[in-house]
């Protein structure tokens, strides 16, 4: 273990300000990322900023109709609040199929965005990876990749998001609301929150260097059948080799409106608001869903060994969907 130092902070200001005023410092909720990271050697702060104090663990009622969802809300806590379970079912359903009960109990809202992206190499440090050294090469790309992406994915890169949460807050158009070092606040729509690799494959997000999520906000409940659905390796306290978060509104057989967001494919949770607006009055039936995937995965490459998880993609939107409009 690397040495570092450690604070307690008793503001966001004071916490952002921290870490950003400290090259290579790092904030700590849960840990349930970063401690691993720092016991591969993958990560190796220098200083800690421990944020568990700050008073962002409630979940309350926006003006509205939505909800106002604080940084560090547990995971168990979230899945468990009656609103969450009431008016947004495939949020509570997406957090329940993540992990296990214990981490679940100690992981966090901002933490979950967070997560860094999964790849075998990113975590193995005797192989070479351009999110860990930028510009020393992706052995994924040639290598053992079936968990890896298959869409979004560049010459850099090809690791995939492992959060099951992100990927239902990205179908509800969450918004994530951060603090600067300098105390400015800004609102960032979840679909501009996670980034695709490109040429910056160690940039996982778009926050700034000392920059700290204080919230997640949710709009007004929307109306539809809620399902998400973990295809993986084994039952529980696996990640996804494919996911959907989908919110489908059908009447007599036809579809008022659809929501779809797919998890485990891409650097970020995956959503096409065309292949939804493709569905909006349309039949009900395999053959609409079908079209829908075809627009949902367009460009879709497989590295080898993750080459199934295209048919799989198609076969599990098309099931979820057609369980959203029954």
């Amino acid at each position: 273990m690397k040495a570092f130092s450690y604070e307690r902070v008793d503001s966001a200001e004071a916490a952002a300000r921290a870490v950003a005023q400290r090259p290579g410092a790092k904030f700590i909720a849960g840990g349930t990322n970063l401690l691993d990271l720092m016991k591969l050697q993958i990560e190796t702060p220098v200083h800690l900023v421990d944020i568990n104090r700050l008073g962002l663990e409630t979940v309350d009622t926006t003006p509205d109709g939505g909800l106002r969802i604080g940084a560090m809300v547990r995971n168990a806590d979230l899945a468990a609040d009656p609103r969450v379970r009431r008016d947004y079912a495939v949020l509570s359903r997406a957090l329940l199929a993540g992990a296990s009960g214990q981490l679940r109990n100690k992981a966090t809202t901002g933490g979950n965005l967070l997560q860094r992206t999964r790849c075998n190499y990113f975590y193995d440090t005797s192989k070479p990876c351009n999110k860990r050294l930028p510009g020393s090469g992706c052995s994924a790309i040639g290598g053992f990749n079936r968990m890896n992406a298959v869409l979004g994915t560049s010459e850099q890169c090809i690791a995939t998001h492992p959060s099951d949460m992100a990927v239902a807050m990205r179908v509800l158009d969450a918004k994530v609301e951060t603090i600067s070092s300098s105390g400015g606040r800004r609102v960032i729509p979840i679909a501009d929150f996670h980034r695709l690799p490109g040429t910056e494959p160690q940039r996982d997000t778009n926050l700034a260097p000392g920059e700290m999520i204080t919230a997640v906000t949710l709009p007004a409940p929307v109306g539809g059948h809620h399902v998400y659905r973990k295809v993986r390796d084994r039952a529980s306290y696996a990640f996804a080799l494919v996911s959907v978060a989908a919110i489908v509104d059908a009447n007599g057989g036809r579809v008022r409106s659809a929501r779809f967001a797919m998890g485990g494919l891409a650097h970020k949770p995956w959503r096409v608001e065309s292949a939804e607006a493709s569905l909006t009055g349309a039949n009900a039936n395999e053959a609409s869903w079908n079209r829908a995937a075809d627009q949902m995965l367009q460009g879709a490459r497989g590295f080898g060994h993750n080459d199934f998880k295209i048919p799989l993609a198609r076969r599990t939107l098309a099931a979820v969907a057609a369980e959203a409009s029954a």
